[in-house]
């Protein structure tokens, strides 16, 4: 189960828009909104919620207090850059949410909770959670945005479950599939041919090392199709140049 989001009074619909994307880019949807400032439902939100993400919107929750934002929940993170005299655990994002999966591995329903944008959340916030959430970041300049803070934690949240790599995007144009090893070969051959009457391997005694070398750069450059024919095109230009 996924961890719900609480933004306590947010102040602009566009910053909440902006926290609903980051929060579908990781596949989260459980957002609950306390006392939001300009009310709700917010037209502004749902432009900068940009399609899809509106339908994180549409599924929010509106309460007056944070405790019925929280009734359900077993396990709070609250997210702050701010030192407190309150003694909680202090996590970053990561350690967090390693936690968080672990404990809705064992059946919690856990959340994260984000204050205003101005002035962050207040220590009655703060002690209603069981541990706080700190970003590492610049310590001269610590402040992050609230799509930014909620972006963070939702990538936390899914990384295990994301490839290691980003996914293609469909199938590859067949100009560019990498070049064959013959592809190469005869690359390598053209312009080693065209080179040696162009006289470039000079001095005569340094031209075996030379011709190495330049195969061995040929073999190492990660070249697609179209890569060959460009070079292939480059050289025949060239001489007809001549």
């Amino acid at each position: 189960m996924e961890p719900a989001i609480i933004l306590i009074r947010p102040q602009m619909g566009e910053n909440i828009g902006a926290a609903a994307r980051a929060m579908l880019n990781f596949g989260l949807t459980d957002l609950r909104l306390v006392a939001p400032r300009d009310g709700w439902p917010n037209p502004k939100a749902v432009a900068m919620a940009s399609g899809a993400a509106a339908r994180v919107l549409d599924r929010a929750r509106v309460f007056p207090t944070l405790p019925e934002a929280m009734a359900d929940i077993d396990h709070a993170y609250a997210t702050t850059a701010r030192g407190r005299e309150l003694t909680k655990p202090v996590l970053t994002p990561a350690t967090a949410m390693a936690d968080g999966r672990q404990r809705t591995a064992n059946g919690e329903r856990i959340a994260v909770i984000f204050g205003p944008e101005r002035a962050g959340l207040e220590n009655d916030d703060v002690a209603r959670a069981n541990a706080i959430i700190t970003v590492p970041v610049n310590p001269d300049f610590a402040s992050l945005n609230l799509a930014q803070a909620v972006l963070l934690t939702g990538y936390e949240w899914a990384r295990e479950s994301l490839p290691p790599e980003p996914a293609p995007h469909g199938r590859r144009p067949d100009n560019e599939s990498p070049a064959t090893r013959i592809e190469i070969e005869k690359l390598a051959d053209h312009w080693e041919e065209r080179l040696t009457e162009a006289g470039f391997f000079f001095p005569p005694e340094k031209a075996p090392a030379m011709k190495l070398s330049l195969r061995n750069l040929w073999s190492r450059l990660a070249l697609t199709r179209a890569d060959t024919r460009i070079f292939h095109g480059m050289l025949r230009q060239l001489i007809r140049r001549d």
